[in-house]
């Protein structure tokens, strides 16, 4: 870790990435093993991606709620709550289960994205505990923390499939136990107090915020960023499975997807500190393209493997580098509720495609999940090539 860090930085920062670690388990054994479940309990299979849907769903719902609670109670007491509400959830999904409760399943992952609503603000509060230029080494420190998930998370969910007397109720019990882990990790944080009162200056509305080209340009990437990977992360494992390929291999297929969104942390950072975040969005966009090429070549598992791999690196690309413009879109004391906004539309765009991905990937197939992620990915493109051309054009009257 960078020198720059103080011993207590340092050590927060950890802190924080051992929490998205445990974080991203619970999310890649949810992708993992939710739309199977799905399938395995609908009457309609259609609707076999709902319970990746009701995750989001959770998400988006309390995103904002959340950001504004943890304003008058603090980060750490917000994180805390965030992992009992991912214990409820998984209680109520692993009794679903064992009922055959199609509806009960969702109810639990409702909640467990509650919980994953409050593991968004990770990165924000590593940002908040080093401030100034190391905010985007922070955030992807803290990011990288989810390599463990990649590798964790599919490998339990491997362990856990037959635990109990019905398919994957035990895999859904396995949370509760990474939840209580983060419970006791988040007692250990010490972040600094959210203080929106040292300001003179008025909190602007957020309509004025959200008209600023930046900010447009930071929402889009991070949240079409999220919701083409997310569509084509929960349309795979169906996919894989309509294509023959066994539980592991589609797992393994998700580990390394996963391993893709966050091994670049350790870099991506440093990346946006030597060429800025614009240009590192502009990659991100560029490979989730070959992602999509890549997919539309075969569907053998090498095909799946590195189609995955390559959409996990542009979406770090544009999350992180999307992430690090949104901090220079708003003042200290207007932070929380941008924040909380902003992860409000991530999620949202990320219902859209969960919802989409069970409908597409069983009425029009895995060629069409596809297809259908191409404009969402030009959307993000164009926008970040204005917002380029319009810098260099300023810049050029300033010179």
């Amino acid at each position: 870790m960078s020198t720059s860090f103080t011993l207590q930085q340092r050590s927060q920062v950890w802190l924080l990435a051992a929490c998205q670690a445990l974080l991203l388990t619970n999310t890649v054994i949810l992708m993992a093993v939710s739309a199977l479940v799905g399938y395995m309990l609908a009457d309609n299979k259609m609707l076999a991606t709902m319970p990746s849907m009701t995750y989001v769903v959770g998400s988006a719902v309390s995103a904002m709620p959340i950001s504004a609670w943890m304003r008058k109670v603090g980060r750490r007491s917000g994180f805390m709550h965030g992992s009992l509400l991912a214990i409820v959830g998984a209680l109520i999904a692993a009794v679903a289960v064992l009922m055959k409760s199609f509806w009960g399943v969702c109810l639990g992952t409702f909640f467990i994205g509650c919980y994953n609503a409050t593991g968004a603000l990770y990165r924000f509060a590593a940002a908040d505990a080093v401030e100034g230029d190391n905010n985007p080494r922070a955030i992807s420190l803290v990011l990288a923390g989810g390599i463990v998930g990649g590798l964790l998370g599919p490998e339990s969910a491997k362990l856990t499939k037959d635990w109990l007397s019905v398919t994957y109720a035990g895999t859904y019990l396995s949370l509760v136990g990474f939840a209580v882990f983060a419970l006791a990790l988040q007692s250990r944080l010490q972040l600094p107090a959210i203080s929106l009162a040292t300001s003179d200056k008025p909190m602007r509305p957020l309509s004025v915020i959200a008209r600023q080209p930046k900010f447009i340009v930071a929402v889009l990437a991070a949240a079409l960023g999220y919701g083409v990977m997310n569509l084509l992360m929960v349309a795979t494992p169906l996919a894989m499975n309509f294509c023959g390929h066994p539980f592991k291999e589609g797992v393994f297929v998700l580990s390394w997807h996963v391993v893709g969104m966050f091994l670049p942390s350790f870099f991506t950072g440093d990346l946006i500190k030597r060429v800025g975040a614009q240009k590192i969005v502009v990659a991100g966009v560029l490979l989730n393209f070959a992602s999509i090429a890549i997919n539309l070549s075969g569907v053998t598992v090498a095909h799946f493997w590195f189609g995955l791999f390559v959409l996990g690196v542009g979406w770090n690309f544009m999350f992180i580098g999307g992430t690090s413009l949104l901090t220079e879109t708003y003042e200290p004391h207007e932070k929380t509720r941008v924040q909380g906004f902003n992860d409000m539309l991530i999620f949202a765009t990320m219902a859209v495609s969960s919802s989409s991905a069970g409908f597409l990937v069983n009425a029009r197939g895995w060629e069409m999940v596809n297809y259908t992620a191409i404009p969402a990915v030009a959307i993000a493109l164009a926008s970040v090539v204005i917002l380029l051309a319009k810098s260099r054009a300023t810049l050029s009257r300033a010179n």
